[in-house]
């Protein structure tokens, strides 16, 4: 399968269908009322929901989780009540 029909084709999640949606949206109420700026912002919306990108671009805002080192321990804290 290549590159662009694997893309097109597989991992679709909700943002995605909302991306292809309002780009359905948009170029048409460009066709019906001779809207330029809804075409552009229309055909910005299909590129990012052909492509699977976003904003940021794909995986361009992932932050890597943090790990722990194997040499942290956790201490454990004894606690004083007071009255």
């Amino acid at each position: 399968m290549s590159v662009w029909k694997q893309r097109l084709l597989t991992n679709w999640h909700v943002m995605r269908v909302i991306r292809l949606g309002i780009s359905i949206w948009m170029v048409a109420t460009f066709f019906i009322q001779k809207d330029m700026f809804a075409g552009l912002f229309g055909a910005f919306f299909m590129y990012q929901a052909i492509t699977d990108t976003g904003c940021c671009g794909v995986g361009g805002c992932y932050t890597p989780p943090p790990t722990r080192k194997a040499g942290n321990n956790v201490e454990e804290i004894e606690y004083e009540e007071l009255k």
